[in-house]
């Protein structure tokens, strides 16, 4: 039982940004919040690595979390990502979002210039000394070229501010290994769509999902399963969406679930370079899974 409250138990989206005409879109993501939160999602996630954060300057960053914590108006728990390998400049987003009303932090662990262990443990705990707010850290080795250890995370998980993790490492024995370390004092969300079922079945309380931007209620339902204690039914599920949850990973994230987004009619394919549509032949092949599942003809 985690010393702390969580934020959500459950799914939490990460939400895509829509572009159109090289600006963007908020009256496509005001559509995009609203589908998901008649779709009972259990949280939001605004300005993830599914979001495209890196292409948004400054300003839009902040109008996209300001509009998404005004539009969900606490319907639901709203999570702000403020990472940064600049840890200044996280502390200045942080507060930002805390000022704005999030519920909530995803830290994404500094990336290019990738920190020691000591490094990481001191980043963390100087964004988290600077807000009330409770913090989700975002282990993603894959994307950043660094991979939070075991010794670190049990250091982290002692600060008040750091309630939980965002695991997407792919490495079930360290996602064990931090459970075990960290019980009672950090929660674990699945950073992985096709992994949520295994780490459930281990302690995680949910996910953060690129999956649940297409198919809201069925990766609620999911985890919602797992929480019951009903793993049975949950692992059918995550086998029936295996192949669309791995077709939406075809090419690097976010570029394959915008595709799916606007093909079910929500926003353009729109995307900031260095991103760029994909092509005709991966555009059919994604589209045939989803057809499989019903979203588009």
């Amino acid at each position: 039982m985690s010393i702390h409250k969580p934020i959500f138990k459950g799914t939490a989206t990460a939400l895509i940004t829509p572009f159109k005409d090289g600006k963007v879109d908020f009256e496509a993501l005001e559509k995009i919040l609203e589908f998901q939160i008649q779709g009972g999602i259990d949280a939001l996630v605004v300005c993830g690595t599914t979001g495209e954060p890196a292409t948004l300057d400054d300003d839009e960053h902040k109008r996209v979390v300001e509009f998404t914590i005004e539009k969900v108006n606490r319907r639901v728990p709203v999570i702000a990502g403020t990472g940064s390998n600049n840890t200044q400049y996280a502390v200045e987003l942080s507060r930002f979002a805390e000022k704005a009303g999030a519920d909530g932090l995803l830290l994404v662990t500094p990336y290019y210039n990738k920190c020691s262990q000591k490094g990481i443990v001191s980043h963390f705990n100087t964004v988290a000394d600077s807000v009330n707010l409770p913090c989700i850290l975002y282990n993603v080795p894959g994307r950043t070229g660094f991979c939070i250890s075991v010794d670190s995370y049990k250091q982290l998980s002692r600060h008040e501010n750091i309630v939980a993790t965002k695991e997407a490492s792919g490495n079930l024995l360290l996602m064990m290994e931090v459970l075990e370390a960290c019980e009672g004092y950090m929660d674990m969300y699945s950073g992985d769509d096709q992994q949520v079922v295994p780490l459930m079945s281990m302690g995680a309380i949910g996910c953060i999902s690129v999956f649940s931007n297409i198919m809201p209620t069925e990766a609620h339902l999911m985890t919602k399963y797992c929480l019951d204690g009903d793993f049975k039914s949950a692992a059918k599920m995550q086998l029936k969406y295996l192949r669309l949850m791995n077709g939406l990973f075809m090419q690097v994230n976010p570029i394959p679930v915008k595709t799916a987004v606007s093909k079910m009619g929500f926003c353009t394919d729109e995307f900031r370079m260095p991103l760029c549509p994909m092509d005709d032949a991966d555009n059919e092949k994604l589209f045939a899974l989803m057809r499989e599942q019903g979203l588009c003809k």
